[in-house]
């Protein structure tokens, strides 16, 4: 199980640079580890003129450490890069700690991953054969250091295009690569996910499928999700499988069935358990949410149904706002699937002010919104307020009424937006005309209140309080955008 405490000394991302030198070296100091070099200056400065040469850092550790061997270039690289490992000097003590070898690449290397993220430079160390010499080291080195160093400095240089064909077109490099994903450290774990991702990602998307494309690394990669317990490399690993669903579609054919044969859809599942729990990140749903062509595996789930439900239960939408746009989509596509699902949630109160709670997280998401309004009109379809008790249809009409302002301000702005709107979620039925469901269902909901308005003052400690005023206000605001 890859248990691994995390180094504290990088940030992964598109760019990747050295974090605040004066926090690591606090960190680091308390733990008893390495100081590291200063931190690289913030990205925006990388347009500036530099006198840094990529091409002297690449290659001069090699010159300064063969002006102290034999002039025989036949020398044990391994060796050079061992760590750990206590010697006897002949003084009687044994020293132990990192070569010199791995110090100069300490040095260096971190030079170069700061300047691989600048289009020029990154240009000019493929031309100074930066990734023969990284090919090279990644096959011999059995230094961890060294190796994240390695995959990070490639992962920069991957995301601009000239560098991702010279990194194609190395013999073997991406083949090593992957065979990193079997490594036990969990920050090289960290930075081969970030390189594959931005692989996937790429124009060159189906050369990096086909490098995944074998049983025993597709096993690897579920292995690594299922039984992580590293936030960070959790977080990279689910990217890592989003990649595959959202890329080329050739790529998704030749990648996500043999995932679902090995069990994809139940490894998310079980970490969706784990994602609200520690309510760490949206990328669990969003991976479920796009793997159409799989979705009646996925809406099958009672266990994954309530687990939705439950997170957009969740109060504090600040926390999960982002998230619950997408587990919308979710419970959207699961009620089309599986009838009885929204049966089961039309007496959920606590589940349709969850869904009215998020309209104001998904304003920018046209998805999240359409499937908002087709959820909601599953739900009130199915309320029969004739039938209820008064006390009851007070409980809902108390629920619309404290998110008047939601409700007024999502149909505000898609008035605005009303003939600019792409539809989307075509196989749950236009979104008009759910939106229109929902808010003729509400108006005959707040009549069925207003005519037992009388009834309900004489229900005692069971009458839910609602103000006439917002009533009426809720009444014209669905008559006017109702069709």
């Amino acid at each position: 199980m890859v248990s691994t405490p995390l180094s504290n000394s990088w940030e992964q991302g598109a760019w990747r640079f050295r974090q605040n030198p004066i926090i690591e070296e606090e960190e680091e100091i308390e733990q008893g580890g390495p100081m590291h070099h200063p931190s690289a200056p913030s990205h925006e400065f990388f347009d500036l003129s530099t006198t840094v040469d990529p091409s002297y850092i690449i290659f001069d550790e090699n010159v300064k450490s063969s002006k102290n061997k034999s002039e025989n270039m036949d020398v044990d690289v391994s060796a050079e890069f061992s760590r750990g490992e206590c010697q006897d000097t002949g003084d009687g003590i044994e020293h132990s700690g990192v070569s010199v070898g791995e110090d100069a690449w300490e040095e260096y290397g971190c030079i170069l991953w700061d300047l691989a993220a600048s289009k020029t430079h990154a240009e000019l160390m493929v031309e100074n054969l930066i990734l023969e010499v990284l090919l090279a080291n990644l096959l011999v080195c059995k230094s961890e250091r060294v190796t994240e160093i390695g995959i990070g400095i490639i992962g920069n240089l991957a995301c601009h295009e000239v560098p991702m064909k010279h990194i194609i077109s190395t013999k073997g490099l991406i083949e090593i690569i992957v065979e990193k994903l079997f490594m036990d450290d969990p920050q090289c774990l960290c930075e081969t996910c970030c390189l594959l991702t931005v692989g996937l990602q790429s124009g060159e998307s189906i050369t990096w499928a086909e490098a995944l494309q074998s049983e025993h690394i597709l096993c690897q990669i579920l292995w690594i999700a299922e039984n992580t317990l590293n936030l960070q490399l959790l977080v990279k690993i689910i990217g890592l499988i989003l990649a595959i669903l959202e890329s080329h579609q050739k790529v998704v054919d030749a990648l996500l069935p043999p995932m679902m044969k090995l069990g994809l859809a139940n490894i998310l599942i079980s970490l969706l358990t784990f994602e609200i729990s520690k309510l760490m990140t949206e990328r669990i749903p969003k991976a479920l949410s796009v793997m159409d062509d799989h979705s009646q595996e996925i809406c099958s789930s009672t266990e994954l149904f309530q687990l939705i439900c439950d997170l957009v239960k969740f109060p504090d939408k600040f926390e999960v706002g982002n998230c619950c746009g997408t587990a919308a989509v979710l419970i959207a596509n699961m009620l089309s699937d599986v009838a009885d699902h929204a049966l089961k949630i039309s007496q959920d109160l606590h589940l349709l002010e969850g869904l009215l709670d998020i309209f104001p997280f998904a304003s920018d998401d046209v998805e999240a919104r359409n499937a908002l309004w087709n959820v909601i009109a599953r739900i009130l379809v199915r309320i029969r307020e004739t039938e209820m008790s008064p006390s009851r249809v007070h409980h809902y009409v108390s629920v619309l009424v404290r998110k008047l302002d939601l409700i007024e301000d999502e149909l505000l702005n898609q008035q605005v937006e009303s003939g600019h709107e792409q539809e989307s979620l075509s196989s749950l039925g236009s979104t008009a005309n759910a939106r229109d469901t929902s808010l003729r269902r509400i108006i005959s909901i707040l009549n069925q209140w207003t005519a037992e308005k009388e009834n309900a003052k004489n229900n005692g400690n069971a009458e839910v309080l609602v103000s006439e005023t917002d009533v009426q206000r809720l009444l014209d605001c669905c008559h006017k955008f109702s069709k």
